[in-house]
């Protein structure tokens, strides 16, 4: 292990073990009490969903240009983020949704672009094992990628979360 990365594990250890504490020291929330405490776990991973998404988007245009496999790893490493993060957030939205709102999912337009992105992403992590020349392979995905995230899913998300007519903001 280097040397630098000590200081980095030391304040990831701290963060990991007071992390569950001050949530269970958090007073309870009014009108939820408990389950309003699953929201800390849950909108951190959306959040590092749509970065680590981003991330890749960029890192996939840069792929494209540079044609450097650091890039390609990069990009791959990101989409794995993407696709774990946006499962713990798929996860734990369902669990506050309930006691929320009444139901498990609500076809609000915020939650299912999430879950678009997430699919495409896990689309995005198959993709090259499915046989064939490898390196077609991650052009494509990398084109998928980028068309999606440029063309579809980030102009949506603006609206989404600029929305006040959405139901996570009311």
């Amino acid at each position: 292990m280097r040397r630098a990365a000590i200081p980095f594990l030391a304040i990831a250890g701290f963060i990991s073990v007071m992390a569950p504490i001050m949530v269970a020291r958090a007073r309870y929330e009014s009108t939820m009490g408990l389950v309003q405490k699953i929201f800390y776990f849950h909108m951190p991973p959306a959040m590092l969903m749509l970065l680590s998404a981003i991330f890749c988007g960029i890192v996939s245009a840069i792929f494209l240009v540079k044609r450097r496999p650091v890039y390609d790893w990069m990009a791959y490493a990101a989409a794995e983020l993407t696709v774990l993060y946006g499962a713990m957030a798929m996860v734990t939205g369902p669990l506050w949704a309930r006691k929320a709102w009444g139901g498990w999912w609500v076809w609000d337009a915020r939650l299912t672009m999430s879950l678009l992105m997430w699919m495409v992403f896990v689309s995005y992590l198959l993709l090259p094992n499915l046989g064939g020349d490898p390196s077609l392979w991650w052009q494509l995905s990398t084109v998928i990628t980028c068309g999606t995230l440029a063309g579809a899913i980030i102009p949506e998300f603006v609206k989404v979360f600029t929305s006040t007519e959405s139901s996570h903001v009311k």
